[in-house]
């Protein structure tokens, strides 16, 4: 069974592919075009998804992954403020109800993941990624700060000196990097990675949702106070920091094509 959540009013195209197998639901982030980058309406289509599929018992499993070579390259700088404003859910809500999610969340992270195409990692109750793929929290070159409770759970799951080093120098990290880190759990070949990725996905699903709901719960419910905090703290800093000196040379620097200019800037 196949269907969409929401459209994107450029192309009519859906945001976000479901796809459902044995208890599996695959959902695709749908903007090949601007590399799955998220926009108001797909911060909505996603979150829409997750409810849906929090509500259908069918479902056991949620898997994420992108449509096209990247899994999402963040943020769409070009949709400026209605990327988190001019929504329903919008980004904080997405992030909500991904954290209150009940059931087992996989991301397939089949290409470049940069922002929350990165971030979302740290939702996750595990994540594996394609060899060809390669991350980046691009906050402070964007004069900005982190997100999705990353500062939270990145430090839970890399330690906080790889934590720190990953969210503050704006650096790559390559698949096997990010495995040895801490951060996805196993790198797999290109070829064929959804569907190994899917084949995983149904050892959970094999297995009673009741269970598989109580141990997430058990696992998450020390957890959940704090991401909402840290998620909260975390907006409040981008508030006061988007249009400032740094952000508004970070994006003058995007759209002239330049290495953006810090150094008279504090």
């Amino acid at each position: 069974m196949t269907n969409s959540a929401n459209n994107d009013a450029q192309t009519d195209a859906p945001l976000v592919l479901a796809d459902d197998e044995a208890g599996v639901r695959t959902l695709t982030l749908n903007r090949p075009q601007a590399l799955n980058a998220f926009n108001g309406a797909m911060f909505d289509a996603l979150a829409q998804a997750f409810v849906a599929a929090g509500q259908d018992n069918a479902v056991k499993v949620v898997v994420v992954t992108g449509q096209g070579r990247a899994f999402s390259a963040g943020a769409d700088l070009s949709s400026d403020g209605q990327n988190r404003n001019e929504a329903t859910f919008g980004f904080p809500g997405m992030v909500d109800v991904i954290i209150d999610f009940p059931k087992p969340f996989i991301v397939a992270a089949n290409g470049l993941g940069v922002g929350i195409g990165c971030t979302i990692l740290g939702l996750a109750d595990t994540a594996f990624m394609a060899e060809s793929a390669r991350m980046r929290c691009p906050f402070s070159a964007l004069g900005l700060t982190a997100e999705a409770c990353s500062t939270y759970t990145f430090p839970h799951l890399m330690g906080r000196q790889n934590a720190s080093w990953f969210l503050l120098s704006a650096e790559w990290m390559s698949s096997t990097e990010c495995v040895a880190s801490g951060l996805a759990k196993e790198v797999l070949p290109d070829d064929g990675f959804l569907a190994a990725v899917i084949e995983r996905a149904r050892t959970m699903a094999r297995m009673p949702l009741s269970s598989l709901m109580q141990t997430k719960e058990l696992i998450m419910a020390p957890h959940r106070d704090a991401m909402r905090t840290n998620a909260k703290a975390e907006n409040d800093g981008l508030a006061k920091l988007r249009g400032g000196p740094a952000n508004t040379e970070a994006l003058a620097a995007f759209r002239e094509k330049r290495e953006p200019d810090f150094s008279t800037i504090r």
